[in-house]
């Protein structure tokens, strides 16, 4: 009866470890069912979106991207293009330390440049005349997105565009959401630390300065989202235009800003001329000793997220910290 007992225990037992390593198998069957399902899933994702070129499907997960001057919304969710921007020697160079280390690509995207970086994606602006080869040429070497007039113009569109090319309309969402409240967080402490008071800011190079307008590049910032007052010399000039125009010294000296940004790199002519120019010294802002400068210039005369941070990120270590 013993002898019974024992074998039926490890009957049982040799069904239950049966048993076990069936459930098992099968487990890992099935997750290596859903990974393989999820991989396929990955691999032939697309999303049909409308563009300057009408209704087109482009594939969400491309690895070569080129965006030229548009780096800044891929870096936002942490994409890196393959080549980056450039017009002869100049590059943007607020986003060095992320693109530093890529080759560059001329502004008019030269065809055989393209091919050389064997992009599966390429994004272009909406003005297609600036580029040298056509949408064709372009769509004929990879998937070819053109971004309406519209998304061109406004990077917070761009941003949210590039999240559901690539499959990251949540860390779009995310990073629009930060930014959001960064201005609440910045317009406080600046209303804090100067009240009422206005700014202006200045491109200086060689011996041209240029006044931004309320909505010129780094403007819609501090005017538009920050909320600060702008002098009346800037409310004169109304909405930027096309061709941006230097004002003189003389101009200058309408100047009422209470505080003034001048963003110039070592060595501007234009910089020893103010500093030697009575009528420039007679200013507010010079007079009271509120002029800041600033050596990098490029985040200022560019219009993006990160751009659009580290300009915020100026203004309150000038005028706050």
């Amino acid at each position: 009866m013993y002898r019974n007992i024992k074998n039926n225990v490890f009957f049982y037992i040799v069904i239950i470890g049966l048993l076990l390593l069936i459930s098992a198998c099968g487990n890992e069957s099935s997750e290596e069912t859903n990974e393989d399902s999820a991989e396929n899933s990955t691999e032939n994702a697309e999303v049909t979106l409308n563009s300057e070129m009408g209704e087109v499907t482009i594939p969400t997960n491309a690895d070569r991207v080129i965006a030229p001057y548009h780096e800044d919304a891929l870096l936002a969710l942490g994409i890196t293009p393959v080549a980056k921007w450039v017009i002869g020697s100049s590059v943007q160079d607020y986003l060095e330390e992320d693109l530093g280390d890529l080759p560059g690509i001329e502004w008019n995207l030269p065809l055989e440049q393209v091919l050389n970086h064997e992009p599966d994606l390429i994004i272009l602006e909406n003005a297609l005349d600036s580029y040298e080869g056509t949408y064709d040429d372009y769509n004929k070497i990879a998937s070819t997105y053109v971004m309406t007039e519209e998304v061109t113009k406004d990077w917070r569109k761009q941003v949210e565009l590039f999240g559901k090319l690539f499959g990251k309309e949540s860390e779009a969402e995310e990073v629009l959401g930060d930014y959001e409240q960064q201005v609440e967080e910045a317009s406080q402490q600046i209303e804090d630390a100067i009240g009422d008071e206005s700014i202006a800011a200045i491109w200086v190079t060689g011996e041209q300065f240029y006044l931004f307008e309320q909505d010129r590049h780094s403007a819609n910032v501090f005017y538009n989202e920050l909320g600060i007052n702008q002098p009346s010399l800037v409310t004169e000039l109304g909405d930027a235009e096309a061709q941006w125009n230097p004002l003189s010294i003389e101009k200058l000296s309408e100047l009422d800003a209470d505080h003034v940004f001048l963003l110039a790199e070592e060595g501007e002519q234009g910089i020893e001329l103010l500093e030697n120019s009575n009528v420039w010294q007679s200013t507010p802002a010079a007079e009271n000793g509120n002029v800041y400068r600033l050596n990098d210039p490029s985040n200022w005369t560019n219009q993006g997220l990160i751009a659009s941070e580290q300009t915020i990120n100026d203004i309150v270590n000038m005028l706050v910290d």
